[in-house]
């Protein structure tokens, strides 16, 4: 029997598409940026130049950029021009993605709205098929979404969700009250949310990629489930890499050389995983 997060991600990559992956392709998958609109809930704020390093590295290297939704916050802003302009530095370089067509978006529960934008689409799921890595010449499918599908608050009842934040929780979030609604920072709703969305992976024999939770997970052939992370934690960003055949987890962060000067550092969280193996 189908569960509601069930239907909602089986909606999700109804007509989804299809990117195919080789072995010279190159994609790096980030989730829930939140950018704002440079005032104290502006969660981005405080990793703005570990993120734009980040993207200029993935930019000159040629990757392909796919953000796995809430990129920019609009539950607690009304405006997307508003964001663009205090974040102005970041939307030329995704505009320049965006010409030599290296940029796909998909919408979160925070910037749902933009599945109804005519400049600026986003899908709700894109399938990644990555085929010809073993002897065997089999292809692996990859699903991405941005994982609010798991529970109906953040999904069927984003408006409803977006109105407390906007009018309950932002002014909360500024004299330190969390929002227990949210995903990222209620620890039950968040388990709750993941094993959801594993359950599903396994269930379908799919491997689903993304992000909400903010908690970055490499899965395996048993879990099924992987998560970028997000772009606000307190001192780093995270993210996923594909490359050359292997799925790595990624962390980009402030480090300090012997000379105690400051540089953007990019470490792996964990082995990568063979395309291959999955």
């Amino acid at each position: 029997m189908k569960t509601g997060c069930d239907r909602r991600l089986d909606q999700s990559f109804r007509n989804a598409p299809v990117l195919a992956v080789g072995p010279y392709s190159r994609i790096v998958l980030i989730s829930d940026c939140h950018r704002g609109v440079g005032n104290a809930n502006d969660n981005f704020l405080k990793n703005q130049h570990l993120y734009f390093a980040a993207l200029h590295h993935y930019y000159t290297r040629g990757f392909t950029y796919i953000e796995l939704g809430d990129g920019d916050e609009l539950w607690e802003n009304r405006r997307l021009c508003s964001i663009r302009e205090i974040h102005e530095n970041v939307f030329e370089l995704l505009s320049l993605f965006e010409r030599e067509g290296r940029l796909y978006q998909i919408y979160g529960n925070h910037d749902h709205i933009l599945q109804y934008s005519t400049d600026m689409p986003h899908c709700a799921g894109i399938i990644l098929k990555a085929c010809g890595f073993d002897k065997f010449a089999r292809c692996v499918e990859l699903y991405l979404t941005h994982g609010h599908q798991a529970d109906v608050l953040n999904s069927s009842l984003w408006r409803l969700s977006r109105f407390l934040v906007r009018y309950l929780w932002k002014p909360l979030e500024q004299i330190g009250v969390l929002d227990p609604t949210s995903a990222a920072k209620n620890y039950k709703h968040r388990n709750r949310s993941e094993k959801r969305l594993s359950r599903w992976a396994i269930k379908h024999h799919r491997y689903l990629i993304t992000g909400h939770t903010h908690r970055p997970a490499l899965g395996n052939r048993q879990t099924r489930y992987f998560n970028t992370g997000s772009c606000v934690h307190p001192r780093c960003i995270t993210c996923i890499e594909i490359e050359q055949g292997t799925v790595s987890l990624v962390k980009w962060s402030t480090e300090t050389r012997a000379d105690n000067t400051l540089f953007v550092a990019r470490t792996l969280l964990a082995d990568p995983l063979f395309l291959r193996d999955l």
